[in-house]
């Protein structure tokens, strides 16, 4: 089973994002590492002029690099961006907006887990565009994984999970509103929480997290003691999303599980203490709700 690294969805300053990724291509386990700004196009000339030399070090440790287009692809520039992104000679890319689509002219491509792909209709048809692996959205049950990656052998399937479940995208960004200022301009008010900004219930309970446009889930996913069944069902690789803690550590440790060195209760143990902050969920996988942890008694 191969490891992936998903995209950073926060807004690290250009130095921590560059030597993030550098020290994930020296250190961390992972066969495939997703990398560009995927979540506001207003951060991406941030990290315009460092994605070169982090492609090229990523690549030159022997990663696959799949640069990724952005999750809601709608103003004119964006929509440009896209295209040349999708047109542009080289690795292969991970499309997160079905209008990518249109711009592919029968490359072979990735489909990141903001794509809605619930079943193997959905699975079939991007298979037939050109699809080569799919992250299937982290809400997914076993049964209806275990169901896609029967029906398509040809497919590397790919499941989330490690790092706060993404939940929506929108047009609005909610941390500008947040400080009482406008999306044109927020001035990048998203970089003071660089794992998010926590939402609370009125009781004061952890509820969710808001990363400018993007709403994530308060708790973050882990799948370690489950990897033994998506195993068995047929998934390929997992997703670990980066979050402020050490994802080198976090990465050894699904590496060491997957590998059977490491048993699944232990490694989960050994996650929480490299990222307390917040606590562990697996409810999706087993058809619960989501923030939930099945199988601990938590």
């Amino acid at each position: 089973m191969q490891l992936t690294l998903g995209p950073v969805l926060y807004h690290w300053s250009p130095e921590q994002w560059r030597d993030f990724y550098y020290r994930i291509a020296d250190e961390a386990p992972v066969e495939t590492v997703v990398v560009g700004e995927v979540v506001c196009s207003k951060r991406a000339p941030f990290k315009q002029d460092l994605l070169p030399d982090v492609i090229e070090r990523l690549e030159a440790a022997g990663k696959q690099v799949l640069p990724a287009s952005l999750i809601l692809v709608s103003l004119p520039r964006e929509r440009r961006q896209s295209r040349e992104l999708m047109q542009a000679e080289g690795s292969m890319v991970e499309i997160n907006d079905l209008t990518c689509l249109a711009s592919l002219s029968g490359r072979p491509f990735a489909v990141g887990p903001y794509v809605n792909v619930y079943n193997e209709g959905a699975a079939g048809f991007l298979a037939e565009c050109g699809a080569s692996r799919i992250c299937l959205p982290p809400e997914l049950p076993l049964p209806a994984i275990a169901t896609i990656a029967a029906s398509l052998p040809q497919l590397a399937i790919e499941v989330f999970a490690f790092g706060k479940v993404p939940l929506a995208i929108s047009a609005r960004c909610y941390h500008a509103r947040a400080h009482k200022l406008t999306k044109d301009n927020c001035r990048f008010v998203c970089e003071l929480d660089p794992d998010g900004m926590p939402v609370k219930t009125l009781d004061g309970a952890g509820f969710l997290s808001v990363n400018g446009v993007q709403t994530l889930s308060h708790g973050c996913a882990s799948l370690l003691r489950d990897i033994p069944a998506l195993r068995d069902a047929g998934v390929a690789s997992l997703r670990l999303s980066p979050q402020a803690c050490d994802m080198v550590a976090v990465a050894r440790l699904f590496r060491d599980v997957a590998d059977g060195r490491l048993a699944g209760e232990e490694g989960e143990q050994r996650l929480a203490e490299l990222y307390p902050e917040v606590p562990l969920a697996n409810g999706f996988l087993h058809a619960v709700p989501g923030h939930l942890r099945v199988g601990t008694g938590v």
